[in-house]
């Protein structure tokens, strides 16, 4: 199982599938909106409170422009391109995190010192910064902090601060339109109702009525109309 399988295995596993499908249930939803964290967000349901509450966070702001250029670059190491969809951060991802620090203040603390701590590693062993690392350099560290289990306590901070990147990436990519099209949802879909299988009623020695088959049908057709789009 490759890194994308697994952390879509951790995805399903851990959401709820409301919250999978928020982002594709209301089809008004604006094109910004359809990325985590999008800027003109009119998400069903939230109250005018919890709306006004929304505009104040997405109008501050936590992270510095360097720590954004960081995170955007871990997202995609962490769910890349490939020729299923794009990385996490082209679904948006980055947006999101920023929101939810913003959202749960819990996470600003880890998040902020698990960025420097990339940043002091990499000084430290490659005499520049993470973003300025070469690809391999990039997933060499990462190697060190993705596994737990292997880890050494000399990365204990990292694989704390790994984890907490690791699942709100996932947690963004796959709430996000790009990760639910990545799993293969395609929502609530109507089908077609033929009727018993003819070989099925001769078996059980049955038939439908002649008189009351434009009941079924007209039922049928009403039935092809109401869809989850609406």
């Amino acid at each position: 199982m490759d890194r994308r399988e697994s952390l879509k295995a951790l995805a399903v596993g851990s959401l709820s599938v409301g919250a999978i499908l928020t982002g594709c249930d209301d089809k008004k939803v604006k094109e910004d909106n359809k990325k985590p964290g999008g800027e003109d967000a009119d998400v069903y349901g939230r109250t005018p409170e919890e709306k006004e509450r929304d505009k104040k966070l997405k109008a501050d702001k936590y992270f510095t422009d360097a720590e954004m250029k960081t995170i955007t670059v871990l997202t995609a190491l962490i769910i890349p391109a490939d020729e299923h969809s794009g990385s996490a951060a082209d679904a948006g991802v980055p947006a999101f995190i920023e929101f939810t620090v913003k959202d749960q203040p819990r996470h600003q603390l880890p998040l902020r010192g698990g960025l420097r701590w990339l940043d002091v590693y990499c000084l430290k062993h490659y005499n520049k910064s993470f973003v300025d690392c070469s690809k391999e350099q990039q997933t060499a560290l990462l190697d060190h902090i993705a596994y737990p289990e292997k880890a050494t306590p000399e990365f204990s901070q990292g694989v704390a601060f790994f984890t907490l990147m690791r699942n709100l990436t996932a947690t963004g990519f796959y709430t996000s339109e790009l990760g639910v099209k990545d799993l293969g949802y395609v929502g609530n879909r109507p089908n077609e109702w033929d009727g018993v299988p003819e070989d099925v009623l001769k078996q059980y020695g049955l038939a439908y009525e002649e008189k009351m088959l434009p009941v079924y049908l007209k039922i049928e057709d009403r039935g092809k109309l109401m869809t989850w789009e609406d």
